[in-house]
């Protein structure tokens, strides 16, 4: 029997995030759309574009800004992504950024992203989800590779090709062009993407973890919406900046590389009558919470962790530092927001990596190149980061609401 579908041109996120960020609408706060990456940033701007700012009444201050980022590491389809033998089709793929490849194997995926379509003329931009269990990277069997457990080396262009059918199939853009409701002769470009069915789910004795794909860093681009959106009114500019392609590097017109943000307060200041010099002296007084998840301590590897500099899950927000300046933290940002912390009755942690395993950068440091303001690096602690499923902290969740809330409302 066939499925009760939604209407896949509209949206292709979940009714309950659909619920989540409906009371939007009903903020006063301005929405800036950026230039448009991949089609899974474009279905957040249907809620909230790349940039919420809201102005008070009385600006006594300057920008209280936060940032995260949309974008996961996954799997891209490539232009030509039918790849035929004897008796299978499979999709040619590409990875995004630096994914715990082995994590995908074995489960039900799927694809999501835009279609551009000719229409009356016009190029237009649709979102598509196969909103159904459709592909699967299989494993090679234990018995035909011995050593599997020995540690295995995955090549992106033999391992981790999809299987999407027999060799009767008819390829995958038939498939996406249905979901679209569009013909597949007016397709003229795509960004599609494969991604994990199922949604995320609760779990530890007392339901104190959360599992899903994607945690870093919707995690935090959800925390800090929440606190955006529930903090009263300060005498700072709030902006809540959700960036794109962190993962490979943020250098795009979408990513926290560009003049995007820089040009948005740029614009906010004249509109509201200020010159150049005052534009600076409100730099002057702002600050950037620049939030990207941070790696808890493995309860089965604990020696990857600096023992005396290692956050854990469900314990409190952790604030990051790196001597190099991969984050941007210093002694002054550190102690603004363990006030804001202090004050929201949010417990803080710490994390430094391991002085022999140098880790990831993040939005803060790439951001301050463009809006050099006070910033610190912030997260909250996880396991399993880049795996396509990942595990947090219910409760650190709560306290970065709670955090983002007390820090958007705060005269700093």
């Amino acid at each position: 029997m066939a499925r009760n579908r939604q209407n896949l041109n509209i949206i292709y996120i979940s009714d309950r995030m659909r619920e989540t960020l409906r009371p939007i609408a009903s903020c006063a706060l301005t929405a800036v759309v950026a230039p448009m990456g991949y089609g899974k940033t474009t279905a957040v701007r249907w809620f909230l574009a790349e940039q919420a700012i809201r102005v008070p009444e009385m600006i006594d201050g300057g920008f209280a800004m936060a940032a995260a980022h949309s974008d996961s590491p996954a799997f891209r389809l490539k232009e030509h992504p039918d790849r035929r033998s004897a008796h299978y089709v499979q999709l040619s793929t590409e990875k995004y950024g630096g994914m715990l490849m082995s994590t995908w194997f074995d489960r039900p995926l799927s694809v999501a992203g835009r279609v551009f379509v000719r229409a009356n003329g016009e190029i237009v931009e649709k979102l598509v989800s196969v909103d159904r269990d459709l592909l699967v990277i299989p494993n090679v069997a234990i018995h035909m590779n011995r050593t599997a457990n020995d540690g295995m080396k995955y090549l992106a262009n033999i391992d981790t090709l999809p299987l999407l059918g027999g060799k009767d199939s008819g390829g995958i853009l038939p498939i996406v062009a249905k979901a679209a409701d569009v013909a597949e002769n007016d397709i003229r470009g795509s960004d599609l993407f494969l991604y994990c069915r199922g949604e995320g789910t609760l779990l530890g004795e007392n339901e104190e973890y959360i599992l899903s794909p994607k945690l870093d860093d919707l995690e935090c681009a959800c925390g800090c919406l929440e606190g955006f959106l529930a903090a009263k009114e300060s005498g700072n500019i709030a902006v809540c900046c959700i960036f794109d392609n962190e993962e490979v590097g943020s250098s795009t017109k979408q990513g926290a590389g560009s003049t995007f943000l820089r040009d948005t307060l740029r614009r906010i200041a004249l509109c509201l009558g200020k010159d150049e010099q005052e534009l600076q002296m409100m730099l002057a007084r702002s600050f950037l919470v620049s939030a990207d998840n941070a790696h808890a301590q493995h309860p089965n590897h604990g020696e990857y962790a600096d023992p005396d500099n290692c956050p854990y899950m469900n314990e409190g927000v952790v604030i990051k530092f790196n001597a190099n300046q991969r984050y941007a933290t210093d002694g002054r940002s550190c102690a603004i927001f363990r006030a804001v912390c202090e004050n929201a009755g949010v417990p803080t942690q710490v994390m430094s990596n391991r002085s022999d395993l140098p880790g990831g950068s993040t939005l803060g440091s790439i951001s301050d190149t463009l809006v050099p303001v006070s910033t610190v690096d912030i997260g909250l602690p996880q396991l399993a980061m880049h795996s396509s499923w990942e595990t947090a902290g219910v409760q650190d969740y709560e306290f970065l609401i709670r955090a983002m809330t007390e820090y958007f409302g705060s005269a700093l």
